[in-house]
């Protein structure tokens, strides 16, 4: 079972159990409802600092792919500069080696 599974399965039984255990504690309806909102605001602000947190991640992973393909691509142009100037050398000394010997 992967981790974000057995997550998502745990927050949605933590979530019905509080559910449960609100809608059956003996308290009038107003403290019940007033309890669900105090739960709600702090699982949304759980939340939001969990959503904060992934996207700055998601920004260092992408500043990271970002740097890495610049890296590739610059040993990709370095590569092909020293392949045409070997190749241009190769046609030289071929050229040379044609006509040196008419």
């Amino acid at each position: 079972m992967s981790k974000k599974k057995f997550a998502l399965g745990a927050l949605f039984g933590a979530i019905a159990g509080l559910a449960a255990g609100l809608l059956t504690a003996p308290k009038s309806g107003k403290e019940t409802r007033a309890d669900i909102k105090a739960k709600a605001e702090d699982i949304k602000s759980d939340l939001s600092k969990k959503a904060e947190k992934v996207s700055a991640e998601a920004g260092d992973i992408a500043a990271d792919v970002k740097n890495r393909a610049e890296d590739l691509v610059k040993e990709a142009k370095e590569g092909a500069s020293d392949l045409k100037g070997r190749t241009e050398r190769a046609v030289e000394g071929a050229k040379k080696g044609f006509f040196s010997k008419k």
